[in-house]
Protein backbone atom coordinates (compact mmCIF):
# COMPACT_ATOMS: atom_id res chain seq x y z
CA UNK A 1 0.00 0.00 0.00
CA UNK A 2 1.47 2.88 -1.17
CA UNK A 3 0.24 5.43 1.16
CA UNK A 4 0.86 3.58 4.48
CA UNK A 5 3.16 4.84 6.91
CA UNK A 6 6.02 2.07 7.11
CA UNK A 7 7.52 1.58 10.91
CA UNK A 8 10.29 3.27 12.13
CA UNK A 9 13.30 2.00 12.17
CA UNK A 10 15.70 1.22 14.99
CA UNK A 11 17.41 3.78 16.36
CA UNK A 12 18.88 5.30 19.30
CA UNK A 13 16.87 8.33 20.54
CA UNK A 14 18.34 11.35 18.52
CA UNK A 15 19.24 14.60 21.30
CA UNK A 16 17.87 17.56 20.23
CA UNK A 17 18.78 21.09 21.34
CA UNK A 18 18.90 24.52 20.05
CA UNK A 19 21.24 25.42 17.35
CA UNK A 20 24.89 26.68 17.93
CA UNK A 21 26.85 28.92 15.73
CA UNK A 22 29.44 26.58 14.90
CA UNK A 23 26.74 24.40 13.38
CA UNK A 24 26.55 26.56 10.49
CA UNK A 25 29.09 24.44 8.36
CA UNK A 26 27.21 21.38 9.56
CA UNK A 27 24.00 22.48 9.00
CA UNK A 28 24.42 23.80 5.47
CA UNK A 29 26.09 20.08 4.53
CA UNK A 30 22.85 18.70 5.86
CA UNK A 31 20.45 21.65 3.95
CA UNK A 32 22.29 20.80 0.38
CA UNK A 33 22.53 17.15 0.76
CA UNK A 34 18.63 16.81 1.96
CA UNK A 35 17.41 19.27 -1.21
CA UNK A 36 14.84 18.39 -3.18
CA UNK A 37 11.80 20.03 -5.20
CA UNK A 38 9.38 17.51 -3.24
CA UNK A 39 10.01 20.29 -0.64
CA UNK A 40 11.93 23.22 -1.60
CA UNK A 41 10.94 25.94 -4.22
CA UNK A 42 14.07 27.41 -3.65
CA UNK A 43 17.31 26.64 -5.88
CA UNK A 44 19.46 23.80 -5.23
CA UNK A 45 21.71 25.23 -2.75
CA UNK A 46 24.98 26.13 -3.90
CA UNK A 47 28.29 24.46 -2.11
CA UNK A 48 29.97 25.85 0.14
CA UNK A 49 29.39 29.43 -0.52
CA UNK A 50 25.67 30.15 0.65
CA UNK A 51 25.36 31.03 4.85
CA UNK A 52 23.09 28.57 6.50
CA UNK A 53 22.22 31.10 8.93
CA UNK A 54 20.41 34.32 8.05
CA UNK A 55 19.85 37.79 9.58
CA UNK A 56 16.39 36.44 10.37
CA UNK A 57 17.08 32.92 10.92
CA UNK A 58 19.63 32.44 13.22
CA UNK A 59 21.23 29.79 15.37
CA UNK A 60 18.14 30.92 17.90
CA UNK A 61 15.56 29.85 15.76
CA UNK A 62 16.59 26.19 15.14
CA UNK A 63 17.11 23.09 16.71
CA UNK A 64 19.35 20.18 15.63
CA UNK A 65 18.62 16.59 16.25
CA UNK A 66 21.80 14.71 17.15
CA UNK A 67 22.72 11.12 16.79
CA UNK A 68 25.91 9.18 16.57
CA UNK A 69 28.02 12.19 17.67
CA UNK A 70 26.84 14.21 14.33
CA UNK A 71 24.20 16.40 13.21
CA UNK A 72 21.12 14.35 11.17
CA UNK A 73 17.76 17.28 11.25
CA UNK A 74 17.07 20.42 12.03
CA UNK A 75 13.58 22.47 12.39
CA UNK A 76 13.56 26.15 11.60
CA UNK A 77 10.78 27.87 14.21
CA UNK A 78 9.92 31.42 13.22
CA UNK A 79 6.92 33.90 13.50
CA UNK A 80 5.15 34.27 10.09
CA UNK A 81 5.24 37.72 10.60
CA UNK A 82 6.66 40.95 12.16
CA UNK A 83 3.21 41.98 13.06
CA UNK A 84 2.03 42.37 16.57
CA UNK A 85 -1.16 41.20 15.84
CA UNK A 86 0.15 37.29 15.00
CA UNK A 87 2.96 37.06 17.88
CA UNK A 88 0.85 34.68 19.01
CA UNK A 89 1.47 32.30 16.05
CA UNK A 90 4.85 30.28 15.66
CA UNK A 91 5.50 28.82 11.89
CA UNK A 92 7.80 25.76 11.17
CA UNK A 93 9.76 27.31 8.33
CA UNK A 94 12.09 23.94 7.27
CA UNK A 95 12.86 20.57 8.64
CA UNK A 96 15.43 18.38 7.20
CA UNK A 97 16.81 15.18 8.07
CA UNK A 98 19.57 13.05 6.34
CA UNK A 99 19.08 10.38 4.45
CA UNK A 100 20.71 7.94 6.11
CA UNK A 101 18.64 8.78 9.12
CA UNK A 102 15.19 8.92 8.00
CA UNK A 103 12.33 6.34 8.84
CA UNK A 104 14.08 6.63 12.58
CA UNK A 105 11.62 8.89 13.92
CA UNK A 106 14.02 12.07 13.64
CA UNK A 107 11.48 14.04 12.02
CA UNK A 108 8.56 13.18 14.59
CA UNK A 109 11.12 14.32 17.71
CA UNK A 110 12.21 17.54 16.15
CA UNK A 111 8.49 18.29 14.95
CA UNK A 112 7.56 17.41 19.05
CA UNK A 113 10.43 19.69 20.38
CA UNK A 114 9.23 22.83 17.75
CA UNK A 115 6.08 22.18 19.53
CA UNK A 116 7.29 22.54 22.97
CA UNK A 117 9.37 25.33 21.73
CA UNK A 118 6.19 27.13 20.75
CA UNK A 119 4.12 26.42 23.90
CA UNK A 120 7.70 28.14 25.87
CA UNK A 121 7.72 30.95 23.45
CA UNK A 122 3.99 31.56 24.69
CA UNK A 123 2.50 30.83 21.55
CA UNK A 124 -1.22 29.55 21.12
CA UNK A 125 -0.89 27.97 17.44
CA UNK A 126 1.63 26.78 15.55
CA UNK A 127 1.08 26.62 11.21
CA UNK A 128 3.31 25.31 8.37
CA UNK A 129 3.50 25.39 4.63
CA UNK A 130 3.87 21.75 2.82
CA UNK A 131 3.73 21.48 -0.67
CA UNK A 132 0.97 19.28 -2.09
CA UNK A 133 3.08 16.03 -3.79
CA UNK A 134 4.92 15.96 -0.27
CA UNK A 135 2.87 13.06 0.93
CA UNK A 136 5.33 11.77 3.57
CA UNK A 137 5.49 15.07 5.34
CA UNK A 138 2.16 16.05 5.17
CA UNK A 139 1.37 12.30 6.71
CA UNK A 140 3.68 13.09 9.77
CA UNK A 141 2.33 16.57 10.46
CA UNK A 142 -1.30 15.25 10.31
CA UNK A 143 -0.35 11.85 12.77
CA UNK A 144 1.10 15.07 14.81
CA UNK A 145 -2.04 16.88 15.12
CA UNK A 146 -1.91 19.13 12.31
CA UNK A 147 -4.68 19.88 9.96
CA UNK A 148 -5.22 21.64 6.80
CA UNK A 149 -6.31 24.87 7.02
CA UNK A 150 -6.20 26.18 3.26
CA UNK A 151 -4.88 25.24 -0.13
CA UNK A 152 -3.37 27.56 -2.92
CA UNK A 153 -3.41 25.94 -5.95
CA UNK A 154 -0.63 25.74 -8.19
CA UNK A 155 1.22 28.01 -6.54
CA UNK A 156 4.71 27.01 -7.29
CA UNK A 157 6.00 25.68 -10.73
CA UNK A 158 8.43 23.02 -9.98
CA UNK A 159 10.39 20.29 -11.84
CA UNK A 160 8.27 21.02 -14.61
CA UNK A 161 4.92 21.11 -13.17
CA UNK A 162 2.40 23.72 -11.00
CA UNK A 163 2.15 22.43 -7.37
CA UNK A 164 -0.23 23.07 -4.66
CA UNK A 165 0.74 25.32 -1.67
CA UNK A 166 -0.76 23.80 1.48
CA UNK A 167 -1.49 25.49 4.81
CA UNK A 168 -1.55 23.64 8.04
CA UNK A 169 -2.14 24.32 11.35
CA UNK A 170 -2.97 23.37 15.11
CA UNK A 171 -3.79 24.91 18.59
CA UNK A 172 -1.29 24.47 21.34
Amino acid sequence: MPDSVPPPRTAPAPRIRRAAPGDEEALGRLDRAAWSPLHSVQPRPEAPYEPFFTERSGPGQHLVAEAGGRLVGYIRLGRPTELPANAHVRQIRGLAVAEEARGTGIGRALLRAAVEEARRLGARRITLRVLGPNAPARRLYESEGFVVEGVQPEEFHLDGRYVDDVLMGRPL
